[in-house]
């Protein structure tokens, strides 16, 4: 995942809202809404939230929360990691040049070593597709295009690695947000992989994959409730709810509950 934020010519298309797809950009607002119902729930049982984004990229939502007194008062600290340097250092730049630095913050660190914070968060957010991003690390980017083998992701231990470990840096009563995740059915498919395009990316995968991927090392999973209930097989299942983001099945947000 890092290597595509790496790529400065990406990192302005993929931030860029004239440049996003309509289904992207209906995804991202559908996402935000949903999310400010989430914190002002939460707000209700403890009146001010710490939150940490996981993949802050160009710090999107603790900008746009700001920007609204109300929700922005339920916010006692706003704390964003991501793997790539690019995103962190435009996430500082944003946060400096709004003033949110007394309560916000980003840095580097992939998710995969969350075990290196020594906090507890009430609200832990994955937001718009990151969830679908975290690729096994033995995947064969440089051959499967020629490879009649089909890549078996009946598990993927990064993505559930990652996942326990949020979930053991939540306070008693918290939440992960899952912000957006891609649908699994070829319409999505077809929608990814024409993105991607247009990124100037090769595709590498078909519709025999649950997944999109390109020769540039991007990964992006696609999901059934029923797959991701099996990687999230260590919570228990009345502890986790959908949240559908569009009415042609595109995406859909997971609430994790502790």
């Amino acid at each position: 995942m890092a290597e595509m934020y790496d790529n400065p010519n990406t990192i302005e298309k993929t931030f860029d809202q004239e440049f996003l797809s309509e289904y992207l950009r209906q995804a991202q607002w559908a996402e935000m809404v949903e999310l400010k119902k989430i914190i002002t729930e939460m707000s209700r049982k403890k009146r001010q939230i710490s939150i940490l984004d996981i993949g802050i990229g160009n710090a999107r939502i603790p900008k746009h929360l700001s920007g609204i007194k109300e929700i922005w008062d339920m916010v006692k600290s706003y704390e964003g990691i991501d793997n790539s340097q690019n995103c962190v250092s435009i996430s500082n730049r944003v946060i400096s040049e709004t003033g949110l630095g007394g309560k916000v913050s980003a840095r580097l660190l992939d998710a995969v070593n969350l075990d290196k914070a020594d906090k507890r968060y009430d609200l832990i957010l994955v937001t718009w597709f990151t969830a679908g991003n975290f690729y096994p690390n033995n995947f064969p980017f440089e051959s499967y295009a020629k490879s009649s083998k089909r890549y078996d992701l009946s598990r993927n231990e990064k993505f559930e690695r990652i996942f326990r470990l949020a979930y053991k840096h939540l306070n008693p009563g918290g939440e992960i947000v899952i912000g957006s995740a891609y649908m699994d059915n070829d319409g999505t498919r077809k929608k990814q992989e024409d993105f991607y395009r247009k990124c100037g990316m090769t595709i590498i995968t078909d519709e025999r994959d649950s997944f999109t991927a390109t020769k540039e090392r991007y990964w992006s999973q696609r999901f059934t409730k029923e797959r991701m209930m099996e990687y999230l097989n260590f919570i228990p299942k009345d502890k986790i709810s959908f949240i559908p983001l569009d009415t042609y099945d595109y995406a859909m947000m997971v609430r994790i509950r502790k």
